[in-house]
């Protein structure tokens, strides 16, 4: 028996989300900016970018708990402003903060969030038994849930968005303030899910969660998309093959490095105490620097990612 069946609803082919100009204000301030956003069935759709971009602002009217101020969305077919209560009824959400109940215990919350959708108790029942033992809770099923840890109530939070076989799952951050052990759990049970074939979009800050997990993504600065593709489009549109990261204690050092780079055609970026070197052969960078009697104290060549992505496109790290 699949996780999670779903249902198929609406015309075939016609996209989960589809935004037009969209747009969320808070009294002056916008916090979404016109944007345009469509998400096919099938796919996991990300939007990464630092907080204060405008992701959460985006999930919550997709998710129909925030109205749009401008603009057109359409989710699963229905238009988000007349149709909130039939959409909300087809998703699954696992929100930024937990909203579980603590003094229940796991099985406990799993039942009444289905009993919010109708769900008869015996099929409450075996879907509980066995979305509890895919996120690794079976033997937790009778514990309270506050004394569980973090990544044990991030994987309870999937599980109980998933107990309506919902046609779509929305994941606001879902790995933020978890150790690395807990991260890798819960990614893993999200890159079965879709390998299953369940659809979601989630937003996040962290470039490794995007890469790992999304078919598609937009980047987001200041409410507005700035990029749009795969993972692997967007690093080989904007940024290079490879960075070099060097670190100098003296800070005239690091901004006459910054000129030598560009001085050999190469795209250069300080940020903070490092020295940021776009190019297509990291080694051979290295080699000129230290040709022209520059020698960092820490020196590190990677491949390029999605935060360098966001930096060339932006100027600032998501971290800022």
């Amino acid at each position: 028996m699949p996780l999670v069946t779903g249902r198929v609803a609406g015309v075939s082919g016609e996209p989960l989300v589809e935004a037009r100009g969209l747009v969320k204000r808070f009294g002056s301030s916008v916090a979404v900016d016109g944007i345009d956003v469509r998400v096919e069935r099938g796919e996991a759709f990300g939007f990464l970018g630092p907080n204060g971009a405008g992701k959460t602002s985006t999930m919550r009217m997709i998710g129909c708990t925030s109205p749009s101020s401008d603009g057109h969305l359409r989710v699963l077919g229905l238009d988000a402003a007349t149709q909130g209560s039939q959409i909300r009824a087809r998703l699954g959400v696992v929100a930024q903060e937990d909203n579980l109940d603590t003094e229940l215990s796991v099985r406990e919350n799993m039942v009444i969030y289905g009993r919010y959708f109708g769900i008869p108790r015996a099929t409450i029942a075996e879907r509980t038994d066995r979305l509890l033992e895919f996120v690794q809770l079976a033997d937790r099923a009778d514990s309270l849930v506050d004394p569980l840890s973090g990544g044990m109530k991030r994987r309870l939070a999937i599980a109980r968005a998933l107990v309506s076989e919902p046609e779509m799952v929305l994941l606001d951050e879902p790995t933020t303030g978890l150790d690395p052990q807990a991260r890798h759990l819960v990614w893993d049970r999200l890159h079965q899910l879709k390998r299953g074939g369940v659809s979601f979009v989630l937003t996040t800050h962290y470039m490794d969660e995007a890469e790992r997990l999304c078919d598609r993504l937009v980047i987001m600065d200041q409410g507005r998309i700035v990029a749009e593709g795969s993972p692997r489009e967007l690093i080989a549109r904007h940024a290079t093959r490879e960075v070099v990261e060097l670190t100098f204690v003296d800070d005239t050092d690091l901004h006459r490095a910054a000129d030598r780079a560009t001085a050999h055609g190469d795209r250069a970026e300080v940020v903070a105490d490092r020295l940021l070197v776009y190019t297509a052969d990291g080694d051979a960078a290295v080699e000129r620097l230290g040709a022209d009697g520059l020698h960092p104290d820490r020196t590190m060549v990677r491949r390029a990612s999605l935060e360098d992505v966001f930096l060339i496109l932006t100027g600032r790290s998501l971290e800022e």
